[in-house]
């Protein structure tokens, strides 16, 4: 079964491969090593040292030299301490940032970013 958030991931992923502008790049970071046990553990400080970097935004864009960083949320869903404190980091270096609620709040932030092409109904 899949989380409610998987599936406005997934969703929004759709409208950036049909709809998006060309010349934008974007991408998912899949940081999730999760388990139990020593190897994780090895695999984890593995990852940290080669500077995998905890709460990076799920959807992550580079277009017309302007980074962006898009936290997707189900609806009542909040925020990490350590997706704030990237986001904070991006809007500092002059990034453009949206922590959205759901699929319509995501897709109106790719829009006023113009990193998609027309309007959604």
């Amino acid at each position: 079964m899949q989380r409610v958030e998987q599936i406005i991931h997934q969703a929004v992923a759709d409208h950036l491969r049909i709809r998006g502008r060309p010349g934008v790049v974007w991408w998912h970071t899949n940081n999730n090593i999760g388990g139990r046990g020593r190897k994780f553990y090895v695999q984890g400080a593995i990852a940290k040292s080669l500077g995998v970097r905890a709460g990076v935004s799920d959807i992550v864009a580079l277009y017309q030299s302007r980074f962006f960083a898009l936290e997707l949320k189900a609806p009542g869903g909040r925020p990490s301490a350590a997706q704030l404190e990237f986001i904070a980091d991006v809007e500092a270096a002059g990034g453009f940032t949206c922590i959205a609620e759901g699929v319509d709040q995501a897709i109106k932030a790719l829009e006023s970013w113009q990193l998609l092409r027309g309007r959604a109904a």
